[in-house]
């Protein structure tokens, strides 16, 4: 399970992705860093998957060459597919008996 603490960012136009600061992610696991071309550019970015199962889920920005796309370093995509959004996560307090 990945847990992020805040709702994101932004939203893409069709809202199959979403965006946060790569701070508020916990649970992700990165590779290594890959130079692609995506719809808005050249971007350097890394995957990013579950640490538990090793899921792809998305990407972050390392580096953007276009200045317009700057905003985006540090920021880590998840596709939406693959997450389940809720308003919080219970943690499990041990017990004196446990």
């Amino acid at each position: 399970m990945i847990a992020v603490r805040l709702r994101p960012t932004f939203y893409d136009s069709k809202l199959r992705t979403l965006c946060y600061n790569s701070d508020l992610v916990v649970n992700l696991q990165y590779s290594e860093v890959q130079d692609r071309v995506m719809l808005t550019g050249r971007h350097m970015v890394r995957d990013v998957s579950c640490k538990n199962c090793n899921s792809k889920l998305g990407w972050i920005y390392e580096f953007a060459t276009e200045d317009s796309q700057r905003y985006k370093e540090g920021r880590v995509i998840l596709e939406r597919a693959l997450v389940r959004e809720s308003e919080g996560f219970e943690e499990h307090v041990p017990s004196d008996n446990s």
